[in-house]
């Protein structure tokens, strides 16, 4: 990449209204531009700007259907770009919530949420560490699943099937927790089955999930991890 393109791609984040779209976009959810106008409260004119600027660009990918407009993040390395700008840019002491609504929210998304396609927060964190101490993932020398790592996904019922360019497993900085969790296909699969298994359901307007008995149950069966730390 040459330096005039490196350029480029850094402007398109260096707007707070675009900065604003690309983090609800982290749900991994595809938004109408109507939908991201009223999130940042800001006018059609100005969104439908910003949203040409990063569809133009390759931040954004673009879909039509009929007399709406539906944008998402590009690729899961946008993804993994945007939540690792967010972890740096957090200031070490966050700013104290507007009120008692704003507060709830924040400790939903501090406990647990989605990052584009995996997850993060708390959960995120104590299913990286769970792994890990079993011996299913290394992050000694980066991220890395072990043969028995493999092999545990596979007795979930979702092999892990290599695809393009992405790893299989990768560190994505938690900008709440300031450490790794488990991205990559790995941390997908991993997410999407804990949806589609009930292990966690989505809470709030948000990004923030919550673990379900059932998921405590299987979560304690499959990586003895205990219900308090999923709390």
């Amino acid at each position: 990449m040459a330096p005039k393109d490196l350029a480029s791609l850094a402007a398109l984040f260096a707007d707070e209204t675009r900065a604003t779209f690309l983090l609800a976009l982290l749900d991994g959810r595809a938004w109408t531009a109507g939908e991201l106008a009223r999130h940042a409260r800001v006018a059609p004119s100005t969104t439908s700007e910003h949203l040409g600027k990063l569809v133009a660009g390759g931040v954004l990918a673009e879909e039509r259907q009929g007399r709406h407009r539906y944008v998402r993040l590009a690729d899961p390395g946008i993804a993994h770009l945007v939540e690792d700008l967010a972890a740096r840019s957090e200031p070490a002491v966050p700013p104290a919530p507007s009120g008692l609504r704003a507060a709830s929210a924040g400790q939903a998304m501090a406990r647990g949420r989605t990052c584009y396609d995996h997850l993060a927060g708390r959960l995120g964190i104590v299913l990286t560490d769970a792994l890990t101490a079993r011996g299913l993932l290394r992050q000694d020398t980066g991220f890395a699943l072990t043969d028995p790592g493999l092999a545990w996904f596979e007795e979930l019922g979702v092999p892990l099937v290599p695809k393009g360019r992405r790893p299989v497993a990768r560190g994505c900085l938690d900008w709440t927790e300031r450490r790794p969790h488990l991205a990559g296909l790995a941390g997908a699969a991993l997410c999407r089955h804990a949806m589609d298994a009930g292990w966690c359901v989505r809470i709030g307007s948000e990004r923030a999930v919550k673990v379900t008995p059932e998921g405590e149950r299987e979560l304690y069966e499959r990586l003895g991890i205990e219900a308090g730390a999923l709390r």
